[in-house]
């Protein structure tokens, strides 16, 4: 009699099984690592927008703090950068075409809000950013003024232990409240 060559059946059903398990094992690690890497990206985002706004202050003292994303971002007619229609500090995918935003980016939705211009200058503003999809593409919102504080509404004074995702651009007033938002560690 022949011997035969190959792998039964059962022999291929459980090779499979074992690689089902192990993805079932690996699957929501990866996710928490991409939800965390978003995290982070999106509290670096915030600094690179604190950056930028103390930048275009400084090279447009009589406009103050920009008012939207756009401003601080690349102008419709290169190479010109100025403070009116753009700065050339972030770059397009930051700057959109949403004036104070959404503007998505590696999972979470940027915003930036102007204070109310004293004798035409800008003197403040808030930069934040929300998860697109609240423990999905990230698990914090983050929010900064002008004194450069990055905040995390995680860290707020009580903890906010899951954090709402917003649609809109927050407040000075509400990122600059400990109980809604706290510095992050």
């Amino acid at each position: 009699m022949r011997k035969q060559k190959g792998f039964s059946l059962i022999e291929l059903l459980i090779v499979v099984a074992i690689i089902l398990i192990i993805a079932a094992i690996a699957i929501p690690n990866l996710l928490r690592a991409k939800m965390s890497a978003n995290d982070s990206s999106a509290a670096s985002t915030i600094r690179t927008l604190n950056t930028s706004q103390v930048t275009f202050a400084t090279n447009y003292p009589t406009v103050g703090y920009a008012t939207s994303l756009q401003l601080l971002g690349p102008n419709t007619a290169p190479p010109v950068c100025n403070g009116t229609t753009g700065a050339c500090l972030i770059d397009a995918v930051l700057a959109c075409a949403n004036a104070n935003g959404p503007c998505p980016k590696s999972g979470y939705n940027y915003f930036t809000l102007g204070a109310a211009p004293v004798a035409g200058v800008v003197g403040d503003y808030a930069a934040s950013a929300s998860p697109i999809t609240m423990n999905s593409t990230g698990t914090n919102n983050f929010c900064s003024t002008a004194d450069a504080v990055v905040r995390s509404a995680k860290t707020a004074i009580p903890t906010v232990a899951t954090p709402a995702s917003y649609t809109t651009p927050e407040t000075i007033a509400n990122c600059q409240t400990i109980t809604a938002y706290g510095p992050i560690q």
